[in-house]
């Protein structure tokens, strides 16, 4: 092959590879540099604001600049059910703050919280005890797409398992099954052993639903532009499932070391209360670990961006963009990492939970 064919096929595609983050890496700098400006007056940027405000869960999915998706608020207040879409809080007269006038209350957007107000936009806080909120945000939304995805994903993958039986895996079969492969064969069997295949199917739905949202948190623009696994409560869910699996598939033997360990009686009060907090803290560290690493990823891409706004000026933005260009493919090691390790961990608890006795 000469070294024009060379340029044509294989530098070719790492360029492109290179451009692609690079331009993943500029694009969030267009939402910053339009957020600086409010009624056509500069105002100061506050980086924290700024950052805070694209990690946070909102009412609406963040395309690209000022272009948002808006998402449907609902509302259950005393008096009923209130429903509307999220850009209703965002429109109002110039020099006006945008209030909602609804069929029983009047709602604003405060700090991506939708809050009950007077008729002088001013909190009600009687009326805010009232009001229950079930909105659709964008970490629901882009919960519900990444289970879309993966139904999508695997009905796919069976399908061609029962097309082409016996033969050798094709197209969208032949990237998922190894990653099935190592989930059953370095997670699941050397943790749990010869019980393993009555958790494959909760093990590979942790990994995968883990890694997509990984994923798609790093792309900048729609379908991304979230921070799903980012988000405590999402963390604290999956760490709530891998407690109750490991604790209702826990034999006498695991509930003896709890209760009834092999030391001297008098250490008991000692040891049980400790043994009851390992119950709760392993999968605590679970929640904390893969919540931590997301958002400080996410936090670590903006703070970097915002330094050419925060010294004001382009001479800034190649050493800006270099750097999170570095970091954006550290990140997309970590979204892949960060699934494992929750994953492993949970077979690992599990395999404690049903482990024969061994002498």
């Amino acid at each position: 092959m000469n070294n024009s064919s060379i340029l044509n096929s294989k530098n070719f595609r790492h360029l492109f590879i290179y451009a692609v983050f690079l331009i993943a890496s500029v694009l969030p700098t267009l939402s910053f540099a339009q957020e600086n400006d409010t009624n056509g007056e500069a105002k100061k940027f506050n980086p924290k604001e700024a950052i805070l405000e694209h990690i946070a869960d909102k009412h609406s999915w963040h395309l690209f600049g000022k272009a948002f998706i808006p998402l449907p608020v609902i509302l259950y207040t005393d008096k009923g059910l209130e429903t509307f879409l999220s850009n209703k809080l965002e429109s109002a007269e110039k020099g006006q703050e945008p209030i909602y006038h609804g069929a029983y209350y009047n709602y604003k957007a405060d700090h991506n919280k939708i809050i009950v107000v007077n008729n002088n936009g001013e909190l009600d806080a009687a009326a805010n005890k009232k009001v229950l909120d079930f909105s659709i945000t964008s970490n629901i939304a882009s919960m519900w797409m990444a289970i879309i995805i993966l139904l999508l994903v695997f009905f796919n993958v069976r399908s061609a398992y029962t097309k082409r039986e016996g033969k050798a895996p094709k197209g969208l079969q032949s990237l998922i099954e190894p990653v099935i492969l190592f989930v059953r064969d370095d997670v699941a069997i050397p943790n749990i052993g010869v019980k393993y295949t009555k958790y494959m199917p909760l093990l590979l739905t942790m990994f995968f639903f883990i890694l997509i949202n990984n994923l798609l948190g790093l792309v900048p623009f729609f379908p991304g532009g979230y921070n799903l696994t980012g988000n405590i409560a999402v963390t604290f869910t999956l760490a709530l499932i891998t407690l109750l699996v490991v604790n209702f598939s826990g034999n006498k033997y695991y509930w003896k070391h709890i209760f009834k360990p092999d030391i001297p009686f008098w250490l008991y009060p000692i040891m049980v209360p400790v043994e009851m907090i390992g119950i709760i803290s392993r999968p605590f560290a679970l929640m904390i670990r893969l919540f931590a690493n997301i958002t400080a990823g996410h936090i670590i891409v903006l703070s970097l961006i915002s330094l050419i706004f925060i010294f004001n000026t382009l001479w800034i933005s190649p050493i800006s963009v270099v750097f999170v260009v570095f970091m954006d493919v550290i990140e997309l090691l970590v979204a892949f990492l960060q699934a494992f390790i929750f994953t492993m961990l949970s077979a690992l608890f599990i395999g404690m939970a049903v482990e024969e006795h061994h002498h």
